[in-house]
């Protein structure tokens, strides 16, 4: 199976949602003129509010459900006729009485779509919200408890927002889990300016080519940008195939759409060439054993 994805980079203005939902609209009207159009379409972490909230993020988070209603609607205002369009996007979640930095993965409709429904397809609360440096996420969102995949009309998926990914464990479970296609969202001010490379940006463009060939995933990765308190998010949004080559890839300061296609027989390819997984699967047993222990007495330094 062979689709087409495109990721934003928008610089979305804080903690004004309805405006960043226009935005939004926006890029579904500019998707509309890519040949070809986009199958599925990935937005950053919070797009919809900006991410340095703190305690604001109890005025501008929303269900689920309401955020795919004001998605839904922007498209059938924006978007192709008689189409549909799968849509990742982060925004920050109030559920079950708690608040979450979360990914969205639905699909969305226009008219006659061939058959498509309109559905959220999964949610993903953010597994390793920072507290540390600038970061303060932790103070003010709950944290996430799963790590899964899910089948989409593309493929098998899953999520993860920006520090998810820098502790490898996230990646190889969800990749265990039948994992295709690895969707990063991340909001990330740059830092470490001491080098020829802003920091974080080296460590991303290790980082996420890494993860796609070790465990034979394609990673589409979508950056924030923008300004927020003096801190300048850095963009960068790529998609890069099962063997880490980078297929199409974002400025570090401005916004864009990119897109590249993804052909999952390349896959079950890579698998091939390379069973990195499949050993890891090979030795799930052991690892639990040695997790377990882990967990029952932590070594200490």
């Amino acid at each position: 199976m062979a689709f087409r994805v495109a990721a934003a980079q928008i610089k979305p203005r804080k903690a004004e949602v309805e405006h960043n939902l226009r935005r939004v609209g926006d890029v579904f009207a500019q998707a509309t003129d890519m040949d070809p159009c986009p199958d599925v379409l990935v937005f950053p972490e919070t797009v919809l509010s900006g991410y340095f909230l703190e305690g604001g993020v109890r005025d501008v988070a929303e269900s689920r459900e309401r955020v795919f209603e004001a998605l839904q609607r922007q498209y059938e205002a924006r978007g192709r006729p008689d189409s549909a369009l799968d849509v990742v996007l982060g925004f920050y979640e109030l559920r079950d009485g708690r608040y979450y930095n979360a990914a969205l993965y639905a699909t969305l409709v226009r008219g006659d779509a061939g058959g498509a429904v309109p559905c959220i397809r999964h949610v993903h609360h953010k597994f390793y919200p920072p507290t540390y440096g600038v970061f303060d996420e932790k103070r003010f969102v709950a944290r996430g408890r799963a790590l899964e995949a899910f089948d989409t009309r593309f493929g098998r998926a899953a999520l993860l927002i920006c520090e998810d990914v820098w502790h490898s464990i996230t990646a190889a479970i969800v990749a265990l889990k039948g994992a295709q296609v690895l969707y990063v969202i991340s909001a990330s001010p740059g830092r470490d300016f001491g080098g020829q490379v802003v920091g974080n940006l080296a460590r991303w463009r290790l980082l996420l080519p890494g993860l796609a060939e070790e465990h034979s995933v394609f990673v589409v990765y979508s950056g924030l940008v923008g300004f927020e308190g003096g801190k300048g998010f850095t963009g960068t949004s790529r998609v890069i195939d099962p063997w880490g080559r980078v297929l199409a890839e974002g400025p570090d300061t401005e916004e864009c759409l990119i897109a590249a296609t993804v052909d999952l027989d390349e896959v079950a390819i890579a698998r091939a060439s390379s069973p990195l997984l499949a050993d890891l699967e090979a030795t799930l047993g052991d690892l639990v054993l040695e997790l377990d222990a882990v967990a029952r007495k932590p070594y200490r330094t």
